[in-house]
């Protein structure tokens, strides 16, 4: 919770897009480039996922413009039209017979009308012209020819709504397939009318079977859709498509298809189908929120589209089609000449034939593959929404860059993967656009955010403790900029002075460009040594270095890492010296001090200069035991403070001293080495300095030069024991002092 509560404001702007999102998928603002790239991916999906196979069962017998050169413009005599069913049914024996075309009006064309007229006027005197007329006007009644031929055969016939004409009927409509009782007062978002154009009496009568072929143009223009039923007062009729389906499989009747309510309550407004009943079976077809299907399309569309067969009309009348060709075919009668005006933009197609959509939905129904955008789409789309925004909000400020990619990555593949895969296995088409928008512009601003905000403090963070700090420290602070700055704070840290030996002597036989190469690669060396175990250099001070750890990144193992890089400071050196000897450049020798304390760290200085660095009495202590490495001939001194908390090494106590500003006397440690690197025999000497050191402290003076005795037998050139010796002799000349301490002063140093 705390490491979310740094990056809330970042978290904030990463949700602005979820928002946005959410209040388009509610309909509060819709964004209409939202809508347009749905419709985009829509498309580009059907493209890449379409048969584009020849679809056998379904021939169109086109009115092209090769029929209307040959059997003259449009509209035909319908004795035409009636040797074209003729031929279709009697001689092809096709299985079903859909018109995508309208008979709004009756056919004059044959002159029955005007020979009627002269036969009651200026031909009523003439002998045998009515008896010639009466006996020729059944022949010459096209309307009633066409009408007889398909009188109870398998035809469907269609017609079209419209409200763009007033209200203006035309024609006879068919029975309705559905009244308004069966939707139980449920406001279905029916598509609905207020005009129509249809059949004709005689033909209405002679095939009462007929389905409106109207489709659904979007506000791109483009045509995805044709409703399956639609409302024109209270009536509910069916689509040529659907009207040609349930005519293959025995007229079943149509019924609304409504949720279960287990799963939704009866409050719930939508249809989820259109069910087909009949011999206690039941076939149900998804349909969207306004009763419509999408088009299944399964090529581009025309006679070089490779869905289904295109057959001239011209032909058919000419008998130029094989018999038996069409034996048991689907055939929709329709129009691509581009002067009738039935071309349409579709996904596929920006000129694609209107008749050949409905092919297409007749053959989705027939193979049960039906692409429907649900009416819980909406709900699906928050669902999506909330919970992939609130994912990428939480987790990419949390996150380094390469990750926030592969995890903004793997949100998007993941959306696009289960919006394809309900495409693909159930025929839902989901919205997806929002999602992915809203995951690239989140992705988007968290970068932008991060860039131009939160790594503008990091540069000023790195910037500011980078001369101090070693860089993976910096990598760390920057990580969570606010947790760290420059002011002032009291904490436990373990402090560091290194002072060079023999310097003073050195620069006064070395050129002084040959001292700096020298202190630049001695310093150098021990800079990395520092920063390598997590230190923070302080300052220089000439020939001295100061450095601590514990801040500005805490590290609870401060005192371990300070003692560890003591000991490769000293090796480090000896090695150096090494080197020097081969040179024949003068050796160098250090003294550091070490000391663990409460201490105020922070930045410090006047207003001209200032720097980051600690004070307090602890580090004052710390310069003293550096002081102190010289008097015990030993490289390392070390406060008992730092040896406590650095349990992990092998010491020597060295002593107890009083140093200047300090009242209490502190004990004093040289640490060897790792206890993992400790020989039997350095421990044996241990414990022997251990009884020297308790006899010293006794005032037994017998027993302290007995233990020091052999102590130089074991290690001969350790000054430390002489010191010690030499303490003792001194020592002897004094009474016993039952006050003393034991501690060494060194109060005015």
């Amino acid at each position: 919770m705390q490491l979310l509560s740094r990056h809330w404001p970042r978290i904030v702007v990463t949700l602005i897009p979820l928002v946005f999102a959410l209040m388009h998928a509610s309909g509060a603002l819709r964004l209409g480039v939202l809508q347009r790239l749905d419709n985009i991916i829509y498309d580009a999906r059907l493209r890449a996922t379409m048969p584009k196979t020849l679809d056998e069962r379904i021939v169109i017998v086109d009115i092209d413009e090769k029929s209307l050169a040959e059997a003259g413009r449009w509209p035909w005599g319908r004795n035409k039209l009636a040797d074209l069913v003729g031929e279709l049914l009697d001689n092809q024996k096709i299985a079903l017979l859909g018109f995508d075309v309208v008979f709004a009006e009756a056919d004059e064309s044959s002159g029955l009308k005007r020979l009627r007229q002269l036969a009651q006027q200026e031909m009523r005197d003439q002998p045998g012209f009515a008896d010639k007329l009466a006996q020729v006007q059944a022949s010459l009644d096209y309307d009633a020819v066409f009408a007889k031929s398909i009188e109870k055969r398998p035809v469907v016939m269609g017609y079209y709504f419209t409200s763009d004409r007033d209200g203006r009927v035309n024609g006879v409509l068919p029975q309705p397939v559905m009244g308004a009782d069966a939707l139980v007062g449920r406001p279905i978002k029916f598509t609905s009318w207020n005009g129509y154009g249809a059949n004709i009496e005689a033909i209405a009568r002679a095939a009462p079977m007929a389905g409106f072929f109207n489709s659904i143009t979007e506000g791109d223009g483009v045509v995805r859709s044709i409703p399956l039923l639609a409302e024109y007062k209270g009536q509910y009729y069916e689509s040529l498509s659907l009207a040609m389906f349930r005519a293959l499989v025995g007229l079943p009747k149509v019924e609304p298809g409504f949720p279960q309510e287990k799963f939704l309550t009866r409050n719930y407004q939508g249809l989820e189908s259109i069910l087909l009943k009949q011999g206690g079976k039941t076939l149900a077809i998804p349909v969207d929120d306004r009763v419509a299907t999408l088009v299944p399309f399964r090529g581009n569309g025309g006679v070089s589209g490779g869905s289904f067969r295109y057959i001239s009309a011209s032909d058919v009348l000419a008998r130029r089609v094989p018999p038996g060709l069409l034996k048991d075919k689907i055939v929709l009668l329709g129009t691509t000449a581009p002067g009738l005006l039935d071309l349409r933009v579709t996904p596929v197609g920006e000129t694609y034939p209107g008749v050949e959509t409905h092919a297409n939905v007749i053959s989705g129904f027939l193979d049960g593959k039906v692409f429907v955008k649900p009416d819980y789409a909406i709900g699906f789309e928050v669902v999506v929404l909330v919970f992939s925004g609130l994912m990428l909000a939480f987790a990419l400020p949390l996150l380094s860059a390469p990750k926030a990619v592969a995890v903004s990555a793997a949100v998007i593949a993941a959306l696009v993967g289960l919006n394809f895969w309900l495409y693909l296995s159930f025929g839902l088409v989901l919205p997806l656009a929002s999602a992915l928008v809203m995951a690239i512009t989140a992705f988007a601003l968290n970068m932008s955010y991060g860039y131009f905000v939160e790594s503008k403090s990091k540069r000023e963070l790195a910037n500011l403790f980078g001369t101090y700090v070693p860089p993976e420290l910096v990598d760390e602070m920057v990580k969570d900029p606010d947790s760290y700055s420059m002011k002032a704070t009291t904490k436990e840290l373990t402090v560091m002075f290194c002072d060079m030996r023999g310097f003073t002597k050195m620069s006064e036989s070395m050129e002084p460009t040959q001292l700096q190469a020298l202190l630049n690669s001695v310093f150098s060396r021990l800079t990395d040594l520092i920063r390598s175990n997590r230190g923070t250099i302080d300052k220089y001070m000439g020939d001295c270095v100061m450095a601590f750890w514990g801040a500005p990144v805490d590290t609870p193992d401060h005192a371990s890492l300070a003692v560890k890089t003591s000991l490769e400071m000293a090796n480090a050196i000896r090695r150096l010296n090494e080197e020097h000897r081969i040179k024949g450049l003068p050796e160098i020798g250090i003294g550091i001090g070490l000391n663990t304390g409460t201490m105020c760290v922070g930045d410090m200085g006047s207003d001209i200069r200032r720097s980051y660095t600690v004070i307090g009495d602890s580090v004052n202590l710390g310069s003293r035991l550096e002081g102190l490495s010289k008097t015990y001939g030993v490289d390392i001194v070390v406060s008992e403070s730092t040896r406590r908390l650095a349990n992990d090494f092998a010491w020597q106590e060295l002593d107890k001293v009083r140093v200047k500003g300090k009242d209490n006397a502190v004990a004093i440690f040289w640490p060897l080495a790792p206890l993992d690197a400790i020989d039997q025999g350095k421990s044996a000497e241990l414990k022997t300095w251990s009884q020297a050191l308790k006899a010293y402290r006794m005032q037994d003076w017998d027993q302290c030069d007995v233990q020091l005795l052999n102590l130089q037998r074991l290690n001969a050139k350790k000054y430390l024991y002489q010191l010690y010796s030499e303490r003792v002799a001194s020592m002897r000349l004094l009474p016993f002092d039952p006050e003393w301490d034991g501690a060494t002063n060194f109060e005015t140093k």
